[in-house]
């Protein structure tokens, strides 16, 4: 009879069963495209969910996570050649591509970006209809075509029926050692009541995230870079440098406007890291060690991004370089994973008790 009660509660009134574990507890699953080396994945993986499918098209970030996750369901695959009839999720995740939409309508519906990411992003979604979608970009996609891009991915996503509200986050406010903004859009079906997670109120330095971080290979200033960093103090940047070498080390870029502090700049023990790039050595956007004169090695670069030591990367230090800083910081992804994690329990536990009346009426 017990059995039978079991079977009853998870599937009575045609209500789709419950995926459960070993031991009865509900399991919470989702589907990631754009999926990279696996940040977002991660986090929502310790937040409590199951990844059930990983999309993404790029080799290493395919071959890194299979390395490290070799049960999860990996598809190095274009992400338009995917048929979501038939796969089925509680979670849609993805860091889609800010892209412009070419269409000059004011009232841009689903088939109207076709052709972007973004259109890939929104047909998972409307195929698979997860409970809940998270949707990552960066932080400029708010005002981007100014507000346009975002307005139209909204409206489009709240046609399949969604509540979607949006919210840029700040990284270095989620237990991540880096000032690192991102925009999170988050759509839920009616029933289910999601809210941002909270700022955890604490500052995880660069010396606290650097301590004892193992050896790894890194990429090498030239000669003539590494004279000129030599001069900057940490926190720095080519303002603290002597005029004459300004103007050297900046060329033409010394008499133009704003945009510049991210040269010749070495970062602080005592502050978070600056958003991490694709590579610590790009003129623009250098990410000097604080007291040695070089770029941040890989494992330096994966600690700011919080993810595990034991986390390896595929590919040579290039691709590694440009995997951690595509990726989404393991905690912020937690983070939200956690608050996405929090709306689907509380939902299904009222569904649960439903349920249970509903069986406790049958076998009355």
């Amino acid at each position: 009879m017990e059995t039978a009660f079991s079977d009853m509660l998870i599937g009575v009134g045609g209500v789709t069963p419950i995926k459960v574990d070993s031991v009865g507890k509900r399991v919470l699953t989702s589907i990631e495209l754009f999926a990279g080396a696996g940040g977002l994945a991660l986090g929502l993986e310790e937040a409590g969910l199951e990844n059930t499918l990983l999309v993404d098209n790029d080799k290493w970030s395919c071959e890194t996570l299979k390395l490290n996750r070799p049960n999860w369901n990996v598809e190095c695959e274009d992400v338009s050649k995917i048929d979501w009839k038939g796969y089925k999720a509680d979670v849609v995740s993805g860091g889609f591509p800010c892209q412009s939409f070419s269409h000059a309508g004011k009232r841009m519906g689903f088939e109207d970006t076709r052709g972007t990411l973004f259109f890939e992003f929104a047909r998972c979604v409307k195929e698979v209809r997860p409970k809940i979608f998270i949707g990552e970009n960066v932080s400029g996609l708010a005002l981007h075509d100014k507000g346009k891009t975002l307005r139209i991915m909204v409206g489009v996503l709240r046609s399949f029926g969604y509540n979607v509200q949006y919210k840029v986050l700040n990284s270095v406010d989620y237990g991540v050692p880096q000032k690192r903004k991102r925009i999170f859009i988050v759509g839920t079906l009616p029933g289910f009541a999601f809210s941002f997670p909270e700022p955890t109120g604490r500052l995880v330095t660069l010396r606290e995230a650097l301590k004892n971080v193992p050896n790894s290979p890194g990429s090498e200033y030239s000669e003539a870079r590494r004279k000129i960093l030599e001069l900057v103090p940490p926190g720095g940047s080519w303002v603290d440098l002597p005029e004459d070498l300004q103007k050297k080390h900046l060329g033409k870029s010394f008499y133009s406007g704003g945009g510049k502090r991210g040269m010749a700049r070495r970062l602080s023990w005592d502050e978070a890291s600056l958003t991490l790039t694709t590579s610590p050595g790009q003129k623009q956007t250098e990410r000097c060690h604080p007291d040695e004169t070089r770029p941040l090695t890989v494992r330096e670069y994966a600690r700011i991004q919080t993810f595990p030591d034991d986390w390896e990367f595929a590919g040579g230090v290039g691709a590694q370089y440009r995997q951690i800083g595509n990726a989404v910081p393991v905690k912020l992804a937690k983070a939200v994973g956690k608050q996405v994690v929090a709306a689907l329990q509380q939902t299904t536990e009222k569904r649960a008790s439903l349920i249970y009346a509903q069986a406790s009426e049958v076998y009355a």
